[in-house]
């Protein structure tokens, strides 16, 4: 066994914020992932940021990963990748298998889970035909292997994800022939639906999709219309000749680690469902774990590494790697970043959630 003062699990952006945050402060940071590359979704996502220049407004997401990245070499952040946690026990023993052969414990002080969240997805029939896949696979094929999943796309949903990579399909060269929404009206940012309006892509709000056909793959699928208790309405089907279906219909967080090592789970319907409670400064009801990014409610990437700097800072400070003149700076700075990101329409509703699971850490 093995003692490291902070294991931060997950490389994508929160974990890295952690990582880097907790460094800084002078803490010793192990950063493991199960995956061969860090940097976790920011890599897939080409398109520009934006919002003020405190959440790098006009940098692309790969851009911004390459800096987290290059921040982490300087800091000499240990980094294990291909290296999967299998399990935390006794609230700061951390079961590791590298390389899937070699099976490693660490002891920590501090455990930042920065695990992120699975993408969800819709029953119909025919659903399980090859050509059928999450919206978010089809971003990694495009933008990551450089692999066009098909000709002719059809999107389930309207919200960011959905609007984002139907645009990020349409400049791989694929024909987006439609956006479904089962919501009477569009989810994603006027930005973002912009792009893909003036591309010519039609979109259907009050609908669904309601079959996928084909022999061995997908052929075309049946879209209807369905009534305010989302029920079809029978005479309204459209049948499109797609040969692939992305759903992007929400993420649900990856929690399994946090509930098996004891985390006390609370229900949010706005964050995506069940999430571990943790107060503001991102600790959870086990002293010595914290979460950052979508595992502790699912939001944009720009929360998500708020979030980890919020949580890298203060398993830094529990361990007294800074003052607490210093981290009330630090700590103030990060959470009216946090505040400006909730403000708005979309972002009052997860503030309002945030402040619900802090309010349920203190009693």
């Amino acid at each position: 066994m093995m003692d490291r003062e902070i294991v931060v699990i997950g490389a994508g952006p929160a974990g890295l914020s952690a990582a880097l945050e907790a460094a800084r402060a002078g803490a010793e940071v192990l950063l493991v992932d199960e995956n061969h590359k860090p940097g976790g979704q920011l890599f897939k996502q080409i398109h520009k940021f934006f919002g003020s220049k405190d959440h790098q407004a006009g940098v692309r997401g790969i851009d911004i990963g390459v800096q987290l990245l290059e921040e982490a070499k300087e800091l000499k952040i240990d980094v294990w990748l291909n290296a999967e946690v299998c399990g935390i026990f006794n609230q700061n023993e951390v079961w590791i298998v590298r390389d899937k052969e070699r099976s490693v414990t660490v002891r920590a002080e501090r455990i930042i889970l920065a695990t992120g969240a699975t993408e969800n997805a819709v029953n119909f029939p025919g659903w399980t035909l090859p050509g059928v896949m999450g919206a978010g696979a089809a971003q990694t094929m495009i933008n990551i292997h450089r692999v066009l999943p098909g000709q002719k796309v059809l999107m389930i949903g309207s919200g960011n994800v959905g609007v984002i990579v139907s645009y990020q399909l349409l400049q791989a060269g694929a024909d987006v022939k439609a956006v479904v929404e089962a919501a009477p009206r569009l989810g994603g940012y006027g930005v973002h639906t912009a792009k893909v309006r003036r591309a010519g892509v039609p979109f259907y709000t009050s609908h669904t999709v309601l079959e996928a056909r084909g022999k061995d793959h997908v052929e075309s699928a049946v879209i209807g219309r369905i009534d305010e208790r989302w029920k079809p309405i029978p005479g309204t089907e459209i049948e499109l000749e797609v040969d692939t279906i992305c759903i992007a219909a929400g993420l649900t967080p990856l929690v399994e680690l946090a509930f098996a090592a004891g985390c006390r789970p609370v229900f949010s319907p706005v964050l995506g469902g069940m999430v571990p409670v943790h107060d503001a400064a991102m600790r959870t009801s086990l002293p010595s774990l914290y979460v950052a990014g979508d595992i502790s409610g699912v939001e944009e990437a720009s929360t998500a590494m708020e979030e980890g700097r919020m949580a890298g800072l203060s398993a830094a400070r529990s361990l007294g790697h800074i003052d607490d003149a210093t981290y009330r700076i630090r700590y103030e700075a990060v959470e009216n970043r946090l505040l400006a990101l909730r403000s708005g329409l979309f972002g009052q509703k997860r503030r309002d959630a945030k402040e619900q699971i802090v309010s349920q850490s203190q009693g």
